[in-house]
């Protein structure tokens, strides 16, 4: 096998795989990488209508990676909408993610309602995430539940509730403590101090 028929398997492979991602970014990062390649190698064999196609899809990538990345700082890209922890639409959610929650955040439990808070992190009309947070006292939020959906987890919905939707403070709240043992935290990203197995988020 010559390396151009190696750059386009390989570039056909990296098609295949971004169309397997269920984070939008990465998918249509890998997509444009791919036809990228696919580009170089079409133009080398003389196939051009194939070039002018991945030409074409390469552009509709980045005009859409260009446009979620813009999302990424826009506080107008999200909302924070209060429901009861035993709203019958936040129970569908949690049984939909049921699985993912019980990897990602393996320590969270219902609670008897009425005994926490509960919100629905919405992008447009799209659940992007869920958030349970319980009052531990002394000015502490203690967050139970921080799950995003695995298409947002290449965005920044906990950016914008924690630092951003003046959730906590408009609640009085002066520091947040995260769930314990939680998989692949991101808060160390976003300015919160480890502390044991959980993470600290001074509200100043």
């Amino acid at each position: 096998m010559s390396w151009v028929d190696a750059l386009g398997w390989f570039g056909s492979a990296l098609l295949v795989f971004s169309l397997l991602q269920a984070r939008i970014l990465r998918l249509r990062v890998l997509n444009t990488v791919a036809c990228v390649i696919l580009v170089f190698f079409n133009a080398l064999v003389g196939v051009w209508p194939m070039v002018a196609m991945n030409i074409a899809l390469a552009g509709i990538n980045l005009f859409f990676i260009a446009r979620m990345l813009r999302e990424r700082g826009d506080e107008r890209a999200y909302a924070v909408l209060p429901v009861h922890e035993d709203d019958a639409y936040l129970r569908h959610f949690l049984g939909v993610h049921r699985v993912d929650i019980t990897e990602l955040c393996p320590t969270y439990a219902p609670g008897p309602p009425g005994t926490r808070s509960a919100y629905l992190v919405q992008h447009g009309d799209e659940t992007a995430g869920v958030m349970v947070v319980s009052d531990a006292g002394e000015g502490t939020a203690q967050v139970e539940l921080d799950y995003v959906t695995p298409r947002f987890r290449d965005f920044t919905p906990g950016e914008f509730v924690f630092r951003r939707s003046g959730l906590f403070r408009d609640k009085g709240f002066r520091q947040v403590l995260t769930p314990p043992g939680m998989v692949a935290p991101y808060y160390g990203r976003l300015g919160f101090t480890r502390t044991g197995d959980r993470y600290r988020l001074d509200l100043a």
